[in-house]
């Protein structure tokens, strides 16, 4: 009798009805009152005094001797005296206080005995565990010492807490997992402080360790013909609501066609993705998750049912034991894989053994690894990324090996998550078909989507260095972030380093880790191979704020790109042309830790892109698909090369001016400069209009194989070739649009590192004092040029300086000079042959003006040539006009060279009608004849000679009467005006 009440083989002691209560507690009054405790349980012949209590127990309630209360297990166990009903609670698993207390009820043995939520007892009966409210592993016998494989306690724990939905409740405790795998977990688990060891060792290539799961099944859709077709029609980029799919609300819906690969993995051999789209569904079709791909047909149509609550895995410490099993290269699992939409993890710690080493040569598929899934979060956590490429090549991982897996999930956010290593460690991430991707606040040593990313989120982060490696589309908005290492974002070239969306980068640093390496912000080269889908750059792109930090690192001599982009715009084996961004805007990019700029974008070959809307070209102007902006850019200043070199450019636009454009949908870009500093640049033959602000401009080519196809304009722009001499012009500006310079200045070129004034001329556009060709306002040339030609006694021209001020590409091209000898004066080509162009000959002392054919005196000196007859109705055809009374010729000598330019006649007489016709005779010889006098009732005006009239000095000139009307009268009288113009 004793041994069923004491703790050791001792008679028992008497204890009070007090101190039973208060040993008790309320939890024991309370559970002896429970209804399920049924009167006269314990029998007739059982009495107070079988349990050792005395008389001064008084009224203690019957009803208190239906609950037990033992030290653990084994003595719950080895108890005689339970019987089916009473209420047992342990003190402990295996010893009193070592958490694993809990209350069972006793009934007979029917259930399969797991030494926790079932305890077999003597006499067939078995306790059956009481759960109210948690459960936690010492409960179900959980040992930790280090031998016990604990994995199989708590997989019990975690089946009995999903069968009867209560949570799982372990704030501490240490425990190993070993050979035990697969815990289903569909309830939420609080692991504070509890320690998790995982022997590595035994990692499956099926089964995670922990498997999160849902308690809904999935649904294969099924639609009528009508449906379908209908539901098809919608399955296409930009849909948002699809009524046919309303029946299935909150479920994460997946279409698949298996006949219609995309995506094929270049070099390796990979046939190809099948066609696959997943969006949540919400009320009455509502669609959150863009769609990428249109659908003809579908293979698979299925919906996973998406729980209606949040499962919640708070804290928790893991340590892995680094080695592996062996597994040949498979991928192993080796931690908690999420299958359960809704499903949050978070404050946790995963790291490696204290003392161990990552010894593996399997890769793992990911410590946290969701797959099907919709609106996951991960918070609060450090892991690790997994060591790869160690030191020499026996012990590399064959494959890349992850923290954190996963394949289609939607909506996942990542926060505050940490996970840093060295150059050994593999990139933590690994994943495909990420949607809606969000990352806040976290340290994380590389985030990578293989194939198909769909907008992510990136902010106030830093990524280490293996970096971001991604293709996919949609929104890639990343802010306030910093990456180590030579990329800031590495667009997979396996994949096509494809990005079908909005790439936005915005106050965000590239902190680079090997000064004499290229860093890139956008690294987009895919390769010329058929991906099975589209393949290009964005479309569009804003960088602000970038800044590139060289700070600390030796040897900063790297060249930094803002962009870089393959040399093709079309796949050779399919003549898939690449899209192209419609816009793209890089502002405020900087460089800090060395003087060094950046260089900007080289465009190899425009002609073939896609960018989606139509642009082109005429006799008039450029129709931009595409507008390029570069703003406040610290570029770089190239090294000394021959001016037309495409080896160090801060900018490339190349296409010969005879290569035809693939048509309308081509590249046909608006490119502003502004504030870029130093630029060496070409466009070559290509099609673009471009300004230029602020900038200095260095050697530019904008002709190759023909006049580039468009205009340039440069304001407030400083024009400064750096070189070296190969004796080739420095700038080529043969644009089939026009060049304007607005408020810029000409500085002497520097070549081969020498300042050269007396080679301005290498300048396409200028020849000082000679020649300046296209648009110019308040054009300025650098004192160092006005110095040297003052210098050489042939100082600028007002002339040249009145170009310069204004000059449209309508006018000449050569300087037309005001003033010098007579053997200086300036063709007429150098002022367009205008009438009116005025010298002053030096020579001469007086100024000359051109009238259209030759020089002429500045004051037009012109001479009236008066002629008069007094009675023509008398006169004989042959008669002379009297120059004045008594003339011995009656003609006039002409004191230089000439030319008639006009005559007027005045003919009086009484009667209205009559005329006379009369001739010019030079040099006694008829030079002109047949010219009829007018009407005499008609105002005299001047008449225009023919055009040769030029005369000599000392011709003489008379007029003859060459005949007469009948019946003038003989009052009839006629005065002639012969107007000369002389040369000087």
């Amino acid at each position: 009798m004793e041994e069923r009440n004491v703790e050791h083989a001792r008679p028992p002691k008497r204890i009070s009805r007090r101190s039973l209560l208060a040993a008790l507690g309320g939890a024991g009054v309370a559970v002896a009152g429970q209804s399920f405790i049924k009167e006269g349980v314990m029998g007739d012949s059982v009495n107070l005094a079988t349990y050792g209590f005395g008389p001064d127990m008084g009224n203690f309630p019957f009803a208190m001797f239906r609950f037990r209360y033992v030290e653990n297990i084994a003595k719950m166990k080895s108890e005689t005296m339970l019987r089916e009903g009473m209420i047992v609670r342990t003190a402990g698993y295996y010893e009193p206080g070592d958490g694993g207390g809990a209350d069972y009820i006793v009934k007979p043995g029917i259930l399969p005995e797991d030494l926790g939520s079932v305890v077999n007892l003597s006499g067939e009966l078995q306790a059956i565990l009481l759960a109210e409210d948690s459960v936690n592993y010492k409960q179900f016998g959980a040992v930790g010492d280090g031998v016990n494989d604990d994995g199989v306690q708590i997989k019990r724990a975690h089946a009995y807490a999903n069968a009867r939905d209560l949570p799982v409740q372990n704030l501490t405790g240490e425990y190993w997992i070993k050979a035990t795998n697969d815990i289903i977990v569909q309830t939420n688990a609080n692991w504070g402080h509890t320690k998790f060891h995982i022997d590595e060792g035994m990692n499956s290539k099926s089964n995670p360790r922990f498997r999160v799961t849902s308690r809904k099944s999935t649904v294969n859709i099924q639609f009528d013909a009508a449906e379908k077709a209908s539901f098809l029609d919608k399955m296409k980029p930009g849909t948002t609501f699809v009524p046919e799919l309303a029946p299935y609300k909150n479920s994460l819906v997946f279409i698949t066609d298996s006949n219609d690969k995309i995506g094929v993995r270049q070099g390796y051999n990979h046939n190809g993705w099948n066609k696959e789209e997943f969006f949540y569904v919400e009320e009455h079709g509502r669609l959150i998750g863009d769609i990428a791909w249109t659908f003809n047909n579908y293979t698979s149509l299925v919906a996973y049912p998406c729980d209606d609550n949040y499962l919640i895995l708070d804290g928790g410490t893991f340590y892995m034991s680094g080695n592996s099993p062996g597994a040949g290269g498979a991928y192993l699992h080796n931690g908690i894989m999420v299958r359960r939409s809704r499903t949050i993890i978070r404050n946790q710690w995963v790291g490696l053994e204290e003392g161990a080493s990552d010894t593996s040569l399997d890769p793992r598929i990911g410590f946290y690894y969701f797959n099907y899934v919709f609106d996951v979060t991960l918070e609060n956590v450090r892991l690790i990324p997994w060591e790869q490429d160690r030191e020499g090549t026996d012990r590399d991982v064959p494959a890349g090996t992850y923290g954190i897996g996963g394949a289609r999930v939607l909506n996942a956010t990542f926060r505050n998550v940490t996970s840093e290593g060295g150059m050994v460690h593999w990139g933590v991430f690994g994943t495909n078909l990420f949607k809606n991707f969000s990352i806040e606040g976290c340290r994380l040593n590389r985030v990578d989507v293989h194939f198909h990313c769909w907008n992510l989120y990136v902010k106030d982060s830093e990524i280490g260095y293996r970096g971001f490696t991604l293709t996919g589309g949609g929104d890639l908005f990343i802010e306030n972030t910093k990456r180590f290492g030579s990329r800031f974002i590495d667009f997979r070239v396996d994949y096509g380093a494809k990005w079908d969306g909005s790439i936005r980068l915005t106050k965000c640093r590239l902190i680079v880790t090997n000064g004499p390496a290229e860093a890139v912000a956008l690294h987009c080269v895919p390769a010329n191979f058929n991906y099975k889908y589209p393949i290009g750059y964005g479309r569009s792109i804003k960088i602000e704020d970038f800044v590139f930090d060289y700070t600390g690192i030796p040897n900063p001599t790297g060249i930094c790109r803002i962009m870089k982009i393959a040399a093709f715009s079309k796949i050779s084996s399919t003549s898939e042309r690449l899209f192209f961004p419609q816009s793209i805007e890089f502002r405020d990019v900087t460089v800090v830790g060395r003087e060094k700029g950046v260089r900007m974008l080289e465009i190899p070959n425009p002609l073939s892109f896609h960018l989606g809307k139509p642009g082109g070209y005429d006799a008039s102007r450029v129709t931009p698909n595409c507008r390029m902006s570069f703003v406040n850019i610290q570029s770089e200043k190239v090294p000394a090369q021959t001016s037309q070199s495409t080896t160090h450019v801060n900018f490339l636009l190349n296409a010969l001016a005879t290569a035809a454009y693939e048509d309308s949908y081509a590249l046909y870009p608006k490119l502003e400069f502004v504030n870029c500093g130093d630029f060496f640049g070409h466009f070559k033959g290509s099609v673009a209009d471009v300004s230029f602000s602020g900038c200095t401009v260095n050697c530019l080519d904008a002709y190759e194989g023909g006049r580039m196809r468009g205009r340039i304009v440069f304001d407030n722009c400083h024009l400064k070739a750096d070189a070296v001499d190969d004796g080739k012009l420095l700038y080529s500006t043969s644009v089939d649009h026009g060049v304007s310079f607005l408020n810029c200045t000409i500085h002497a070129p520097v070549l081969d590192g020498t300042s050269r004034p007396d080679l301005v001329a290498r300048y396409d556009f200028i020849d000082v004092n000679h020649k300046l060709l296209h648009n110019h306002l308040n054009t300025a040339l650098s004192k160092e040029i006005i110095d040297y030609y003052a210098g050489i006694g042939t100082p600028i021209a007002p002339e040249f300086y009145a170009m310069l001020k204004s000059h449209h590409v309508s006018e000449s091209t050569l300087m037309a000079r005001r003033r010098g000898p007579t053997a200086s004066r300036p063709v007429p080509a150098a002022f367009q042959n205008e009438p009116g162009f005025a010298y002053f000959d030096e020579s001469l002392n007086r100024i000359v003006v051109w009238d259209g054919t030759r020089w002429i005196k500045a004051d037009k000196e012109k001479r009236t040539l008066h002629y008069y007859f007094g009675q023509l109705a008398t006169a004989s055809p042959g008669a002379a006009f009297q120059r004045e009374g008594g003339h011995p010729s009656q003609t006039y000598v002409l004191p230089g060279d000439g030319k008639l330019l006009r005559y007027i006649v005045l003919f009086h007489s009484s009667s209205a009608a009559g005329s006379f016709v009369f001739e010019v005779w030079k040099n006694g010889a008829l030079w002109m004849g047949g010219l009829a006098s007018p009407s005499p009732a008609l105002k005299p005006g001047a008449v225009l000679f023919a055009p040769d009239t030029a005369f000599e000095e000392g011709d003489t000139i008379g007029i003859r009467l060459n005949g007469v009307s009948p019946g003038l009268p003989a009052d009839a009288y006629a005065t002639i005006d012969l107007f000369a113009e002389y040369e000087e």
